[in-house]
C-alpha cells in the first residue's frame, strides 16, 4: 500500500503535527512500508491458534487493602514548615 502525500498531511493533521515537504515524502515512504509489512501478517494462517492476552501464565496477585495507623503522625506535622492546629498549613491554591 503506497500512501500519498495528501495521505500523509491528513494523517499529521489528525496528529497535530506539523510535518515539512522533505518530511511528508519520508513519512509517505515509511509509512507505507510499515503497512506493507503488517499486510504480510494478514497472510499468516491463524485458523486454529486460540487469541491470547498474554503468555507469561501470570496473574494478578492482589493483597488485600487495609487501613493502617501511623504512630508518628505528630511529629510527621511538627517537620513541616508551617503547622496549626495538627494540620500542615499550605499556599492558595484556589481564590
Amino acid at each position: 500500500m503506497k500512501l500519498t502525500k495528501q495521505q500523509v498531511e491528513y494523517i499529521a493533521h489528525l496528529a497535530r503535527l506539523g510535518v515539512s515537504p522533505e518530511e511528508k515524502e519520508k513519512f509517505a515512504s515509511e509509512l507505507s512500508s510499515i503497512l506493507n509489512y503488517v499486510s504480510e501478517l494478514n497472510k499468516v494462517d491463524t485458523e486454529n491458534v486460540e487469541p491470547t492476552s498474554q503468555v507469561t501464565g501470570f496473574v494478578n496477585v492482589m493483597r488485600k487493602d487495609e487501613v493502617e495507623k501511623f504512630g508518628q503522625e505528630k511529629e510527621l506535622i511538627e517537620m513541616a514548615p508551617e503547622h496549626q492546629g495538627g494540620c500542615v498549613k499550605t499556599k492558595v491554591i484556589l481564590e
